[in-house]
């Protein structure tokens, strides 16, 4: 298996290989530009969760607000340990580092093969290659875990039973910002349930000797209806924001969440999913970890009947979310292309 990362490591790269240059023209190339940083919305944790019904609700409105407005924010004093955080940065780390041969049996080619590790993001059809590699692991229902390095499935089915607990929290806030009652979206769409999904994404971005000609991963939104995010310290995060670039610089031990793709079929349009992208750089390799929440895989999502009870309002055609991986995986990724083809002309 051929990676960015044993690419940089074989060579001395002084300027980038053409099939890793993002864009053919001059314009595609100015929209790696970024803009300066804006404060992005703060969500406190604790007092989502606060037996406090004032704070409670503050808190919720907040949420909804930050969903409104931008479909991403941070989210802190969450309870999840520092060292959780930091034990699960180093095993991925680990796990990049493997030689070759230890990472080819998880070079895996199907969508829903249980560990996939690789580069880029569909290499079959990705006309540019990306400057990043992953690794993808189906943990819920069913947890699955590399066999090395040691220790990494220990941490990573604690990580992981964290962030779903933390992604239920939210949802219940988030139903509730929606005027719904506060269980609706775990259980309207399983989230809850044994068979809920979760998609554990490890992405790595070695050093470019190009950045502004390369892209890690390119503008897109995510499918499901949260991911909560961190990283190893080193930024490379930018997310759209009334037409601009925005470049996330996240608060010390917090964690970034986005709207997903059904998140925003849910609420027929309200919430919407956010576009983002990872943009690289020429000094240190940047870590991200990300948990992709959704309901079961053949789990049909589509509107709340609640927030539009028209068939006429429909915005989106209903799909499960298995046959929305597979649509997505299928093209190239591009900004909100899946969710495109699901739009009804109004």
């Amino acid at each position: 298996m051929f990676s960015v990362k044993e690419l940089v490591e074989s060579v001395s790269l002084t300027s980038l290989p053409s099939n890793y240059i993002f864009g053919n023209t001059e314009s595609d190339r100015h929209c790696l530009l970024m803009e300066p940083e804006e404060t992005v919305p703060i969500i406190d944790f604790s007092l989502l969760t606060s037996h406090d019904p004032h704070q409670r609700s503050k808190t919720i409105t907040q949420l909804g607000n930050a969903c409104l407005d931008w479909g991403f924010f941070m989210v802190i004093n969450h309870g999840v340990a520092e060292t959780l955080r930091d034990e699960m940065v180093r095993e991925t780390e680990s796990f990049f580092d493997l030689r070759g041969d230890e990472k080819k049996q998880y070079a895996g080619k199907k969508l829903f093969d249980p560990i996939r590790c690789g580069t880029s993001f569909n290499a079959n059809v990705d006309k540019t290659l990306l400057w990043r590699d992953y690794l993808k692991i189906h943990v819920h229902p069913h947890f699955n875990a590399p066999s090395k390095p040691y220790g990494f499935s220990k941490v990573l089915r604690e990580y992981c039973e964290k962030t779903r607990e933390m992604a239920s929290e939210l949802l219940r806030g988030i139903s509730e910002s929606l005027g719904l009652e506060e269980r609706y979206i775990n259980e309207k769409l399983g989230v809850e349930s044994s068979e809920s999904h979760q998609l554990f994404v490890a992405n790595m971005y070695p050093p470019c000797p190009q950045p502004e000609l390369a892209m890690g991963l390119p503008p897109h939104s995510d499918h499901g209806l949260l991911t909560i995010l961190m990283q190893n310290g080193i930024q490379g995060l930018q997310v759209m924001h009334k037409g601009k670039w925005v470049l996330i610089n996240p608060l010390p031990n917090s964690f970034l969440v986005n709207t997903g793709d059904h998140m925003e079929i849910l609420t027929n349009g309200k919430y919407k999913s956010v576009v983002h992208r990872a943009v690289v750089n020429n000094k240190s390799t940047r870590i991200s970890i990300g948990t992709a929440h959704g309901p079961p895989l053949d789990t049909p999502v589509s509107r709340a009947k609640e927030l539009v009870a028209d068939d006429a309002g429909q915005a989106y055609l209903g799909i499960t979310y298995r046959n929305y991986l597979e649509l997505q995986q299928s093209k190239s990724l591009s900004g909100k292309s899946c969710l495109d083809r699901l739009r009804f002309s109004m």
